[in-house]
């Protein structure tokens, strides 16, 4: 009789759930978008901004505000929003307040390209990205003979770049040369930095930043135009000529 008693009761009790789980899936099906709160992760540099992902959402399903929830396909609206050129992903969810969240990740760069016929951004996965209309980085400037290849090794070095606060804060430019001759550019150095090819990175930038620092014990550093990392285990620097006058 007792173990008739707990199957009536468990059975009951299955039922309540299943009633309850269906009578909460039934009310939130009523439910409606009540706001949309953007959100950018990480820098607070804007590329893109919170009017032009509400812009793209309208474009794309008119006005979301008091639209059924379970009329909301969240991957959809998360590919649209990732194919925008300057978002590296995003990803949108539903709260239980009725706010729809998008939360956007920017692409970020680490250098502009600069040549007579085009100018973007190469970005942190090496990629191009187009100029923003909102907001100019403060990233060093790539100029002279681009290409595939020659993007690819400015990428490798500006990530070296990227792992050193003194470099950070000292490199302002790259000119390709060659593809397998790369010369940096100083802040406050009238040489140029010849680096060679993008291999031994991490040598040839400590070696520099040894070099940099007994510089600084010595006069006449602005007598030279070049200093070149190119060989290993030396740093080789060049005089300016001397020109006469007439």
């Amino acid at each position: 009789m007792k173990r008739k008693t707990a199957f009536w009761e468990l059975g009951l009790l299955a039922v309540i759930v299943l009633g309850l789980y269906g009578f909460a899936g039934h009310r939130y099906q009523l439910r409606v978008v009540e706001d949309i709160e953007v959100k950018f992760l990480g820098d607070n540099n804007l590329y893109i901004t919170e009017d032009a992902v509400d812009k793209l959402l309208i474009q794309n399903h008119g006005s979301l505000r008091n639209l059924p929830v379970d009329q909301i396909v969240l991957n959809t609206i998360e590919e649209e929003i990732n194919a925008n050129p300057m978002v590296d992903n995003a990803q949108v969810f539903l709260t239980h307040t009725g706010s729809m969240v998008v939360q956007v990740r920017q692409r970020q760069p680490i250098g502009r390209v600069q040549t007579l016929v085009e100018s973007f951004y190469l970005d942190q996965s090496g990629q191009r990205m187009p100029l923003s209309e909102q907001f100019t980085a403060r990233v060093p400037l790539i100029t002279g003979k681009v290409n595939e290849a020659t993007l690819a090794a400015v990428h490798r070095i500006l990530t070296e770049v990227q792992t050193d606060s003194f470099l950070m804060k000292n490199v302002i430019g790259i000119h390709i040369a060659e593809e397998d001759d790369y010369r940096v550019e100083l802040r406050s150095e009238d040489y140029r930095l010849h680096l060679g090819n993008a291999d031994r990175l991490a040598n040839k930038f400590q070696k520099f930043k040894a070099f940099y620092a007994q510089s600084l014990k010595q006069e006449g550093m602005r007598d030279y135009e070049k200093v070149s990392l190119e060989f290993r285990n030396q740093v080789v620097c060049t005089k300016k000529q001397e020109h006469g006058t007439n």
